[in-house]
């Protein structure tokens, strides 16, 4: 099994930053991309940011494009989300995800964390 623990959330003003990281523990398992994403009150989860195995290529969302900066330390199987110039916007739970192959089972599977509060004041 897998499990992904974020930290870094918190309360922020417009215009301020914050840094969410998460890591990946447990055993026999190959991590592939990863990502974040977040859901706001009363909406549907939605894409974040993504990347790709060896960060080489990466996807962010329209809203937070120039704004946030997703990165990766396969070392430490863990991946970051940079988020600069906040908006009140950007309030919602951010969650990480990991497509990840369990090497006994055989099998693939979208793991999630159990996602960490973003609240930007105006």
């Amino acid at each position: 099994q897998v499990q992904l623990v974020e930290s870094g959330g918190g309360l922020v003003q417009a215009g301020g930053s914050l840094r969410l990281s998460c890591q990946a523990s447990g055993s026999s398992f190959i991590i592939n991309k990863m990502g974040w994403y977040r859901q706001a009150p009363g909406k549907q989860r939605e894409l974040v940011a993504v990347i790709t195995t060896d960060g080489g290529s990466t996807t962010y969302a329209d809203s937070v494009k120039g704004r946030f900066t997703i990165s990766r330390d396969n070392a430490k199987n863990s991946v970051y989300l940079q988020m600069n110039s906040l908006k009140p916007e950007d309030t919602a739970v951010y969650y990480c995800n990991a497509y990840a192959l369990l090497t006994i089972a055989g099998w693939w599977k979208d793991c999630w964390g159990r996602g960490t509060q973003v609240t930007v004041s105006s």
